[in-house]
């Protein structure tokens, strides 16, 4: 069994952070970026108002979304043309739907165990290594993301909570035990040594895409220590976020004095109400995304452009 620190060691492990984020922070543009939707080019006041609003915080709290995560090549859920939404019937599993089913639970796992490889590849880019520098600098005072990529981590950040968990780590619904991924993933290379099954596709959250004739062979492993279920420690749609969580996460925000939305819809409530109870207590709001948002009428300031390209030439003025 590994604790939660051993797992973010071997996550350290996998990505050259400094080298990696020092090169993007200072660059941006150049590669395909395949889910990432088109935007209008950059406004230099929108990028000066958004300066002059991180520079008057000293306590910045950042809600991060799906949209940071598309220029490192993992696709989102909602956005226009690109979306997995857009170019797919496919929707994500319901929490109810893999508890009380064996048969889901296999077809998720064995998607998962194809995509893996290519989804724990992902590393960071400019807009994660943008915030890990804010947060060295002393500006950033907390980081909530919605994502379960772990690309935060990759980049460096810590002062920060994974809202919807992360997929790097495995929970028993049984005995709560947590375990890497990565050890997951060998254990289901030994007990499918002749599976082989090629998908296709990718989805926003580390699986990819088979048919049922593929995954009727593939076997799942149980708990190890007690035989229960095994499932992302991630929150699953239909789920709810922890409320310990959700309390630490609004305790965050209560100390801070600006909030900036980078990369989200907020059309999931869970991250919603943080900017709901921010409006309430009259701390500032700025959001940085490429499509609209359900608060863009609670925003001071809105920014319709690439995380990664606005966050990184951010940083470089602070």
């Amino acid at each position: 069994m590994m604790n939660v620190s051993s797992i973010l060691k071997a996550l350290e492990k996998r990505c050259l952070q400094k080298i990696f984020c020092s090169h993007l922070v200072t660059r941006s543009g150049g590669l395909p970026l395949p889910f990432v939707p088109s935007s209008p080019p950059l406004d230099v006041t929108d990028l000066e108002e958004l300066q002059d609003f991180i520079s008057s915080s000293e306590k910045l709290f950042v809600l991060t979304g799906a949209g940071v995560s598309t220029e490192s090549g993992i696709p989102d859920y909602r956005s226009e043309e690109v979306g997995l939404y857009a170019r797919t019937n496919q929707r994500p599993i319901q929490y109810s739907d893999f508890v009380r089913s064996a048969k889901n639970r296999q077809r998720y796992w064995a998607r998962s165990f194809v995509g893996w490889p290519r989804f724990s590849s992902f590393q960071p880019n400019a807009g994660h290594c943008a915030l890990s520098e804010l947060e060295k600098l002393g500006k950033l005072h907390w980081l909530v993301t919605q994502n379960v990529d772990a690309l935060h981590t990759k980049a460096g950040s810590r002062r920060m909570t994974e809202l919807h968990g992360c997929l790097y780590r495995i929970i028993c619904l049984e005995c709560g035990s947590l375990t890497s991924r990565f050890d997951l993933q060998k254990r289901f290379e030994a007990l499918n040594p002749g599976w082989n099954e090629e998908g296709h596709g990718v989805a926003p959250d580390g699986d990819t895409f088979l048919t049922d004739e593929q995954v009727q062979n593939f076997q799942v492993p149980d708990c190890e220590w007690c035989g229960g279920i095994l499932k992302p420690e991630v929150t699953f749609f239909g789920d709810t976020v922890n409320r310990e969580k959700v309390n630490f996460v609004y305790e965050r925000l209560a100390e801070s004095d600006a909030i900036l939305v980078a990369g989200s819809s907020l059309q999931v409530y869970s991250g919603y109400r943080f900017i709901l109870t921010a409006h309430e207590k009259n701390i500032p709001i700025a959001i940085v995304n490429i499509g609209p948002t359900r608060a863009n009428h609670l925003a001071s300031i809105k920014v319709t452009q690439r995380c990664g390209e606005v966050l990184s030439r951010i940083v470089t003025f602070c």
